[in-house]
């Protein structure tokens, strides 16, 4: 298995890993998978990354500004998914790990995800990879009728924005 950047090539496997959280009902609040190009303007160019064995795409990462203000250049959302037959597997933190030494690369000092409350998987990874609990926001959004509540994290560089 080797992490490596993402292309656009890829789209085809990325797109039916993340159709696969959508259908879990508890990764996000997206109910279709965007297109490629909607896809492509919503995240940062730094920090997108497959796990890939034999040509196989496993899991994916990216990052996504949280605002336009420049004041906030530095903080980015996390979104990291696995293919449903590979959790379990340590890709989601290798994954992660990869992304945190990229964006800290990049000078991003702040990295947060929010992540709903019945997602165990993910909120134990997060946990792992030293994200902190900020809170709950209660019952944010609506998915398919149900009120969903979601959870903070955050990760702080130890190198990055400390001074």
């Amino acid at each position: 298995m080797e992490i490596r950047n993402m292309l656009k090539k890829d789209w085809e496997m990325v797109s039916q890993i993340y159709k696969e959280g959508i259908d879990t009902q508890f990764a996000t609040f997206e109910t279709q998978v965007p297109s490629y190009l909607d896809w492509d303007v919503a995240h940062l160019r730094v920090g997108r990354l497959v796990m890939e064995e034999e040509k196989k795409v496993l899991g994916w990462a990216a990052l996504s500004p949280v605002s336009s203000r420049c004041v906030y250049r530095g903080v980015a959302e996390v979104s990291v998914y696995v293919g449903q037959n590979f959790r379990g597997l340590g890709i989601g933190k290798s994954l992660i790990q990869q992304l945190i030494l990229e964006s800290e690369t990049a000078e991003i000092w702040t990295l947060q995800s929010g992540i709903f409350s019945e997602n165990l998987g993910s909120i134990t990874l997060h946990e792992k990879m030293d994200f902190r609990y900020l809170g709950k926001k209660e019952r944010i959004g609506k998915l398919h009728g149900e009120w969903k509540d979601n959870l903070l994290f955050e990760r702080r560089s130890k190198v990055v924005g400390v001074n």
